[in-house]
């Protein structure tokens, strides 16, 4: 009997994952356990397990499409099982992987798409997925034809129609729709033949000796290319643009003379014990939060939501995007905890094993960026929580001190600039003046960490 696979939920908050990789073909043997596909969520990439043997009858959504959650993906079942009412309709029984030395079968041509009939400027109506599909590939959503009810253009139709018509880059399809080019006589030079800007006529690089090219004709040959977000970058996108639009964000800002936590860092060190300076910015926002539960709050419609934990989040930059780990009840772990739950969170980025759970119920951020040699800078608060503490980097600056006769001084100390971006909706001014003031406290006098 056949089997269905779908998109798994991975987590509370994901609603759609990519499908980045198929570990097995078509017609090929499955046990379950084995590794099936690879995704992509928000946060992480994943490699499933099959959850039944069989053999892989059908792939309903190839790589890089973007499925919803619970939708159907693949079937597994018997060799030469009949699947065409699981999937549709449209698909053949699935043969075994045929022997290595066996001979391919050539490949049956794609039927033609039937021509469409629309008079100028007639409305297309045509689903959402149809429209990112087309738009995506650069396919004019006017000249496909619909199958859907009273004619509405479905994903499968644009599917259809560009397996009759060239792969294309949006750009080039523009391009050539205004130049009047008729694409079937193009070869492309991208991945899968896909035409580029540069395989339209006059439009490569190529076309002039190289003995010949100018400067300007170098320029010239320089273009764009499009990449899809990727699913964590959509993410980010999204909770970045929804912070920026719910929250009242303003911000305020604080000098901190590091010079006793870089001390008490030394003496954990001496001692064999890693501390890193985050580790310590961290234990103290988490004791000010504990102070102020109005920072560690949260806005849920009208009302004020106050968590009895205290979990902070540190902003951490991976390739292509940013996630945010979560050090959770960080107010009564201690240092020595926050370190180790710390130099846990890398060592499970570094190997990829960062799961959900990690990321979920933080309820305040430290993002720092001093590695990167900045002084300052403004970060945007992470929904749903209220408020995230920037930190610039620690540096040596001459300082007036005053002492206990009146008389100032210059001296070089090491500081550090701290910004914190809260939510005014429930947090006033006053208050967010208090709990940096409460920081600055922690750290200048570390003692009260321990």
């Amino acid at each position: 009997m056949a089997t269905i696979v779908i998109m798994p939920k991975q987590g509370l908050m994901m609603e759609e994952g990519t499908i980045t990789s198929w570990l097995k073909k078509e017609g090929e043997a499955v046990t379950a356990g084995e590794p099936l596909f690879e995704m992509e969520t928000d946060k992480l990439t994943i490699t499933m397990d099959a959850e039944a043997s069989g053999t892989l009858l059908k792939i309903l959504h190839p790589e890089g499409d973007v499925v919803p959650i619970t939708q159907p993906i693949a079937v597994l079942g018997e060799p030469g099982e009949d699947v065409s009412a699981l999937v549709g309709g449209d698909a053949a029984p699935a043969q075994a992987a045929a022997p290595a030395e066996a001979a391919p079968a050539p490949a049956a041509e794609a039927p033609a798409a039937p021509a469409v009939e629309r008079a100028p400027g007639e409305r297309v109506f045509s689903s959402p997925r149809a429209r990112l599909r087309a738009e995506e590939n650069g396919v004019d959503i006017a000249a496909v034809p619909g199958s859907g009810p009273d004619g509405l253009v479905i994903e499968r139709d644009v599917n259809a129609y560009m397996a009759n018509k060239p792969a294309v880059t949006p750009l080039a399809a523009n391009i050539a729709k205004a130049q009047g080019v008729d694409l079937s006589g193009v070869t492309g030079t991208g991945s899968n033949g896909k035409i580029k800007v540069f395989d339209l006529p006059g439009g490569s690089p190529a076309a002039a000796p190289a003995a010949q090219e100018s400067p300007a004709a170098v320029q010239q040959s320089r273009g764009t290319h499009t990449e899809k977000m990727s699913g964590m970058r959509k993410a980010i996108s999204r909770n970045m643009l929804a912070s920026k639009e719910t929250n009242a964000q303003t911000n305020h800002r604080i000098k901190v003379d590091m010079t006793a936590a870089i001390a008490l860092r030394k003496q954990y060190k001496d001692l064999g014990i890693k501390i890193s300076y985050n580790d310590i910015i961290v234990r103290a926002c988490a004791k000010a939060l504990a102070d102020m539960p109005i920072v560690n709050a949260s806005v849920e419609g009208d009302s004020i939501l106050y968590h009895d934990y205290v979990n902070v989040g540190t902003a951490v930059s991976v390739p292509g995007g940013l996630i945010v780990p979560v050090i959770k009840d960080a107010d009564i772990i201690g240092l020595s905890g926050i370190a180790a739950r710390s130099a846990e969170l890398i060592e499970k980025a570094r190997e990829g094993r960062l799961t959900d759970a990690d990321y979920h119920s933080g309820t305040f951020t430290v993002s720092s960026l001093g590695m990167f040699d900045l002084d300052n800078f403004v970060a945007i608060i992470n929904p749903p929580e209220s408020a995230i503490l920037a930190v610039g980097k620690i540096a040596k600056t001459p300082v007036v001190v005053t002492d206990e006769e009146g008389e100032d001084a210059i001296v070089i100390k090491s500081m550090c600039a701290l910004c914190l971006s809260y939510d005014h909706r429930i947090i006033d001014g006053a208050e967010a003046a208090k709990f940096l003031q409460k920081v600055k406290n922690y750290l200048q006098n570390p003692v009260l960490l321990i």
